[in-house]
């Protein structure tokens, strides 16, 4: 993509944050959306939860990235924090498709890319699924499929980012898992044999990148290494790359005692993979776990 003035939503997180610096890196201009007043003509004000989006800001731009929305993960899942994952998504992606199809085709964005996740398909056990696969059934894949549909009155190209666990340090599942380990407390959750699809953070933001790059893209695409490995198998690579044991294993039982009905997603087993990103023409830089972890630290 030619220099280009890209609108992103969720660019304090982990992931908006890494693609926005590496957009700003190659001279792209990043439009900040902020839940404020906005201090510069490189922000935007909106309010996911309530649905609003100041659409004049985002005229001129070439491209949307919605990443935000309150972490999945971050706290137990009370029926007022589901409400608040789903407002935030569904609400604020709405308002976004909204905004981009209200506006005059020549400074409509080209494209719309739209975050999702691999919590679309449910459990899948042992067996390997694709961008093909139907939803499982949930919380999170009635979400995730919310979430998707949400996006789809945009009225331009629309792209749907089924992302997996990333591997970096600074957040997400692996942000909680390199402190415990490095502690030498790391072990397995449950029995370990649940699959775990990963993508490393470096992967992620190329893959972002390459999908807004490419305008035959469209619909969604699997952000998750080719290779998805057991949580014994992650275990066992902690543990060999920070030099630490880890001998701990958490029983089902206590996951569920703590997490409630978030464990099922600890517990359960995603295998899913890249099958369109692949065929698009991308190419990992961390294929592997091993290497994923690597250049996290």
């Amino acid at each position: 993509m030619e220099r280009a003035r890209i609108a992103v939503a969720g660019a304090s997180g982990l992931i908006g944050g890494a693609l926005a610096r590496s957009l700003a890196a190659d001279g792209h201009t990043v439009v900040r959306l902020v839940r404020r007043a906005p201090e510069g003509p490189d922000e935007v004000r909106w309010d996911p939860e309530r649905g609003f989006v100041d659409a004049e800001g985002l005229a001129g731009c070439d491209a949307v990235v919605n990443l935000a929305g309150a972490g999945v993960g971050d706290r137990r899942w009370t029926e007022a924090y589901k409400e608040r994952i789903r407002a935030g998504r569904v609400r604020g992606t709405a308002a976004l498709a909204e905004a981009i199809a209200g506006l005059p085709g020549d400074v409509r964005p080209r494209v719309f890319l739209n975050g999702s996740a691999i919590g679309y398909y449910g459990e899948t056990g042992h067996r390997p699924v694709d961008e093909s696969a139907r939803p499982g059934t949930g919380f999170l894949p009635e979400l995730c499929v919310e979430w998707e549909q949400a996006a789809l009155g945009a009225g331009v190209r629309t792209v749907f980012a089924r992302t997996g666990l990333v591997v970096a340090r600074g957040g997400g599942a692996w942000g909680r898992l390199f402190p415990v380990f490095r502690a030498g407390l790391g072990g397995r959750l449950g029995d370990g044999a649940q699959y775990w699809s990963f993508i490393a953070l470096h992967d992620e933001v190329a893959a972002l990148r390459h999908l807004l790059d490419h305008e035959g893209l469209s619909g969604p695409f699997n952000l998750t290494s080719p290779h998805p490995v057991t949580n014994r198998e992650i275990t066992a690579v902690m543990a060999r790359v920070l030099r630490r044991p880890a001998v701990f294993a958490v029983p089902a039982p206590v996951l569920r005692a703590v997490l409630g009905e978030m464990a099922g997603e600890v517990l359960g087993s995603a295998r899913v993979l890249p099958t369109r990103l692949l065929e698009s023409g991308f190419r990992f830089a961390f294929p592997r776990i091993e290497g994923a972890v690597r250049a996290a630290l």
